[in-house]
């Protein structure tokens, strides 16, 4: 029987007329299941069984097959009617082609690919698909039609007259709209004023808060768009170089304006009156601030370590206090005043820069001199004074942070540095052994009873608790609230003695004040000492010499 030809000429069919959903090129190449989920479809299609008992018959009976279709071959029989058998305006289902050219009957099995024609196959109907709304906007997500109407009014209201609004009335427009600090007025003023006009237009405070999408940034967003420079990705503490008597074009961050603007408004002690006072007093300020939150160092901070920070929340307090020195954080002017007074004890020569037997000399000689020797060394932090083997106020700062809170992470990556002398991450017993020696050699000077290295190793490793016992790792030290006495064991003996005796005085303020430093209990005790001081001294002496106007600006 010739049956196969019959196969063929019957595949030879355009499939266009197979009513089937469209099916992309290729599918049929590279998934064989649809091809056999096809061919199974087609041969038990009650049409399908009447065109191959026809065709059987005809081939039967000797007769010629002539069906109409599309073949690669030139026969002239191709080109003939289908069988009359066919009702007229109907079509056969026929089994899809290859794309070789040669028509053939598609073989349980084997691949398919698409028609020669052009016309792709498909399984099922092609879904709906969702309309997925626009989550990304280059400047920002655009402000809710209500939002933006509401505010839109109350800026109509504050701006009535439409002259434009000058500095001193533009606190109102930071405050209620905006809903930022009061004392960021003057920045977000002179950012808007960018041509000096002394005034900012309802126009142009529109375009910058809502048309630039602002009014839908959260507040750590907003404050860092106000504070950095056209052009950086995040703030910086100083714009340019010093200047050694333009103390204005020396602090020309704006961060450090809005404090200016702020201490103006409250005058929060009657000694930031004095212009050098409060210079010092903002500068003070930003160096805490880039100490706790500037977690990388470089001197640029960036938008994720504003938000991972608490200087938002300390600008709020800032803004709702009345009294400065209930702002612990950062900005209280008692921390300010100890933090200057300590510094300007150790700079004998009053150069605004002291070197290693000045710094000996901080904590009634509490430190060793081979961690003082480690700090200027620079490891821990590179100096800014540009004077070599000598630190500025700003290392100071950032020494005495360390020093007096050690339980800080800031304070804890600070000392980590200068012990691991071979600087692999890790401390050894080694390593701590060669600064405890120190310590044993002035405790034996004191009539002290000595503590035996490994007596002490292995309180420190009771202590700690680190994954492995041969060494401490920064992470070790992380984890634990006791791994700043590490440290004091180590280099501080004053601090060591008492965290040995077990100083009543010391956990009586823990416990009467949780929620406080060390920082904030160190900084309090001082302020009172010093205060105490400078009542019983003559107001010639003592530290009111470091107010005085006549002092040269030490930048």
């Amino acid at each position: 029987m010739e049956v196969e030809p019959a196969r063929r000429d019957a595949a030879a069919l355009d499939p266009e007329l197979l009513q089937l959903p469209e099916l992309a090129p290729g599918a049929l190449r590279e998934n064989s299941i649809i091809a056999d989920a096809l061919y199974s479809q087609w041969l038990v299609l009650p049409d399908t069984a009447k065109l191959v008992k026809s065709l059987i018959e005809d081939a039967k009976a000797g007769a010629t097959l002539n069906v109409a279709g599309t073949s690669a071959s030139t026969n002239a029989a191709s080109s003939s009617s289908l069988p009359s058998m066919f009702p007229a305006g109907s079509a056969p289902p026929l089994s899809p082609r290859s794309t070789s050219g040669s028509p053939r009957v598609m073989r349980r099995g084997s691949g398919a690919g698409p028609s020669s024609l052009g016309s792709p196959l498909k399984l099922v109907s092609e879904p709906v698909r969702e309309v997925i709304p626009q989550f990304y906007f280059k400047n920002g997500r655009p402000p809710p039609k209500d939002l933006k109407e509401q505010c839109l009014s109350r800026i109509d209201h504050l701006f009535f007259g439409g002259e434009g609004l000058q500095i001193q009335e533009f606190r109102s427009v930071t405050k209620d709209i905006c809903k930022l600090p009061s004392f960021f007025s003057s920045v977000l003023f002179k950012k808007i004023d960018v041509a000096c006009t002394g005034t900012v237009s309802r126009d142009a405070f529109v375009e910058y808060w809502i048309n630039d999408n602002k009014i839908t940034m959260d507040m750590a967003s907003q404050i860092f768009e106000i504070l950095r420079k056209p052009g950086y990705n995040y703030l910086t503490q100083l714009s340019y170089a010093p200047s050694r008597r333009k103390w204005r074009e020396y602090f020309i961050d704006v961060l450090f304006n809005a404090f200016l603007f702020f201490c103006s408004l409250r005058n929060a002690h009657e000694k930031i009156s004095n212009r050098q006072a409060l210079y010092l007093m903002a500068e003070t300020v930003i160096y805490r601030i880039f100490y706790s939150i500037n977690r990388s160092g470089n001197g640029h901070l960036t938008l994720r370590e504003l938000k991972r920070g608490n200087l938002i929340a300390a600008l709020q307090q800032l803004d709702e206090e009345e009294d400065i020195n209930k702002v612990l954080r950062y900005f209280s002017y008692e921390h300010f005043y100890v933090i200057y007074c300590k510094f300007w004890e150790l700079d004998t020569d009053h150069d605004f820069l002291i070197d290693k037997e000045n710094l000996i000399r901080y904590g009634n000689h509490s430190l060793t001199y081979r961690i003082v020797d480690r700090i200027f060394t620079q490891i821990p932090r590179k100096f800014t004074s540009m004077t070599e083997g000598k630190m500025g106020y700003e290392d100071f700062v950032y020494f005495i942070l360390s020093e007096e809170d050690k339980s800080s992470e800031p304070s804890l990556e600070y000392w980590f540095k200068c012990i691991d002398l071979d600087g692999n991450g890790i401390l050894t017993s080694n390593e701590m052994q060669f600064f405890y020696e120190e310590q044993l050699h002035r405790m034996e000077c004191m009539a002290q009873e000595p503590v035996l290295f490994e007596d002490i190793l292995c309180q420190m490793i009771d202590m700690i608790g680190p994954e492995n016992e041969s060494y401490f790792t920064l992470r070790d030290l992380k984890r634990c609230k006791l791994s700043g006495n590490i440290f004091n064991i180590l280099f501080n003996l004053n601090k060591f003695m008492a965290f040995e005796t077990r100083d009543p005085f010391l956990i009586r303020q823990e416990r009467e004040n949780p929620t406080l430093t060390e920082w904030d209990r160190f900084a309090h005790r001082e302020y009172i000492r010093l205060s105490m001081e400078e009542d019983g001294e003559d107001a010639s002496n003592g530290s009111g010499d470091v107010w005085d106007e006549s002092l040269e600006a030490p930048f």
